[in-house]
């Protein structure tokens, strides 16, 4: 029984994965900040945000900190459960709100 019909079909080759697109997602995870929130943009994210920010501010740090929003990228991550708080392209908080404190004594183990 023939279910293809003579079509070739390899199902370990994506077509729509090329050179092109792992170069730019290998770009795109390289640049930006050390310091990354992962979640949809909640309540809860937005006062993760804050935190950092705070933490960063009592650190003298001038950093920004990427939010991502993307679902697929929050997934790369192995987080299902947001917010999480990405420092050095390492989840070390994720599903709760950290404390300013927290994250400070956080971005200090990170050597900041």
């Amino acid at each position: 029984m023939k279910l293809f019909k003579g079509k070739k079909v390899n199902p370990c080759c994506d077509k729509s994965l090329n050179q092109e697109t792992l170069q730019k997602a290998i770009q795109k995870q390289s640049t930006g900040s050390r310091i990354k929130i992962l979640g949809s943009g909640c309540a809860k994210c937005k006062t993760l945000e804050e935190h950092v920010a705070e933490a960063l501010t009592q650190l003298g740090i001038q950093e920004n900190c990427d939010h991502i929003t993307d679902f697929a990228e929050i997934a790369s991550y192995g987080v299902m459960t947001t917010p999480a708080l990405v420092i050095d392209e390492k989840v070390v908080v994720y599903g709760k709100v950290p404390t300013c404190e927290e994250i400070l004594a956080l971005l200090k183990q990170a050597g900041y």
